[in-house]
């Protein structure tokens, strides 16, 4: 008889003045994926997954790309590092990443750190959870979501909160995704999904995550949600601005106009 084949998880990272909360997130990711813990839900993956970190760095001038270095060395074989010219964007770097991941499991997530616990906006302490629903019925993608009951978001005023649901709400009355958190970055794809709604899909901008999830349930795939706490950013700026508000709208109707 063959021998099964191992699953391995790809993380994909995209950095841009990360160079602070690199370190602390490699060391978590390491953490989860190989420490040995108790856990409540016997079906939660408890160590020794095999894994790896692709750090996508857009040109980082505050010195990420040389703290990624020295992550790489630190924690080799487990990370990688891809660098690009410029600020180009998390969308192209999700779709570079998948370029030099080894994985047939592909986790997308974010780098930024939220509080002097060592808490992130995506911490890694969900990704076993999210292992677990997505191997409990063989689900192509597994999304964490900030609205379903377990989840939150915490460290936004009432403006951004209802500002956030306001825009999922808007979204889900349009296009009907059937998934709570559509602007939710993260993810747990199966690879071949993943390269597959690439090929399906052009959107690359902030529109990107609720472009794929559209795109996944048009094409028949199946969606699970796993509630993730959300805690907004300590050191770095935000990503969301005017634009990218006035690009998810318009990203709402390109995309009910395709479906």
């Amino acid at each position: 008889m063959a021998p099964v084949k191992k699953d391995k998880y790809s993380v994909i990272l995209p950095t841009f003045n990360e160079r602070q909360n690199l370190p602390i997130i490699t060391w978590l990711l390491n953490r989860t994926f190989t420490e040995k813990r108790r856990v409540a839900d016997p079906s939660v993956p408890r160590s020794n997954i095999d894994w790896e970190l692709i750090i996508v760095d857009d040109g980082s001038p505050d010195g990420t790309q040389e703290v990624a270095k020295q992550l790489v060395k630190v924690y080799s074989p487990h990370v990688v590092l891809q660098t690009r010219t410029g600020k180009l964007g998390l969308g192209t770097a999700y779709v570079h990443g998948l370029q030099f991941a080894k994985g047939n499991f592909i986790i997308i997530m974010d780098a930024k750190l939220l509080s002097t616990t060592a808490d992130f906006s995506h911490h890694p302490k969900f990704i076993p959870q999210m292992i677990a629903k997505q191997k409990s019925a063989d689900y192509d993608i597994v999304t964490g979501t900030r609205y379903a009951p377990g989840g939150g978001v915490y460290g936004w005023d009432l403006k951004r909160r209802m500002t956030s649901k306001g825009a999922n709400i808007f979204a889900d009355t349009v296009l009907r995704p059937g998934v709570s958190d559509l602007t939710g970055s993260f993810r747990l794809y199966k690879r071949a999904v993943l390269e597959k709604l690439f090929e399906s899909t052009d959107v690359r901008g902030f529109s990107m995550q609720m472009a794929l999830a559209v795109t996944a349930k048009a094409l028949g795939y199946t969606i699970a949600e796993v509630p993730i706490s959300f805690v907004d950013r300590v050191f770095g700026d935000s990503k969301l601005g005017g634009e990218e508000v006035v690009e998810y709208a318009k990203g709402v109707f390109q995309l009910w106009a395709r479906t």
